[in-house]
């Protein structure tokens, strides 16, 4: 940066090929309370909670929320998920401070507005007067909060168990586990990328 280069000039570039770079995927269960990024003075960053340096969280998960996120150093990552116009599912188990109202589960469905946006269709199980379960393809900002406010229910936990083929299964809060094998084979795949950077 800032060599200024005059015609006539020769210039070389030697390249000495290092190590490649050792790419790691984890599971990591996000407490509630724990922030995914920016966090305030007195607030706990996720990067902190984990021992593995030099990965990042993919996306993001809410104070409030609790669950699965992906921590990885493959950048590739981050837009193949993210995308506007990527329809991956993440699923989410969450529970309301009030009864579940009848119509619920059907306007959840079809799509719910949220400011001037409405949403995609989504799949919703109800599990119980005041908890259910839904699948999302997108993730507006605070989106699940959002959409049951505008259908007048309060969220009271919300807890995301999978996104694509990862899943929380038993990975108790704050741990981590690698993704590998089978598991991360697929995982790339369905985003169109392989486990090495060329």
């Amino acid at each position: 940066m800032g060599e200024k280069v005059n015609e006539g000039d020769k210039v070389e570039v030697r390249y000495r090929a290092g190590k490649k770079k050792k790419l790691i995927y984890l599971a990591y269960n996000k407490p509630r309370g724990v922030v995914t990024h920016s966090a305030d003075e007195n607030e706990e960053e996720i990067t902190g909670k984990v021992a593995t340096k030099g990965v990042f969280p993919v996306g993001r998960l809410d104070k409030d929320s609790s669950g699965l996120i992906i921590l990885t150093n493959d950048g590739r990552i981050t837009e193949r998920l993210l995308s506007p116009n990527s329809y991956h599912e993440k699923e989410y188990v969450v529970t309301t401070k009030d009864k579940l109202r009848a119509s619920f589960k059907q306007k959840m469905e079809s799509g719910v507005r949220i400011g001037e946006e409405l949403t995609r269709p989504c799949k919703v199980e109800i599990l119980g007067e005041k908890k259910f379960k839904i699948i999302l393809t997108e993730g507006k900002n605070r989106q699940i909060r959002r959409m049951c406010a505008a259908l007048f229910q309060e969220v009271d936990t919300l807890k995301r168990v999978r996104v694509m083929n990862i899943e929380i299964d038993s990975l108790k809060e704050n741990e981590t586990r690698n993704i590998e094998r089978d598991e991360l084979k697929v995982f790339l795949g369905s985003l169109g990328l392989s486990e090495t950077i060329v």
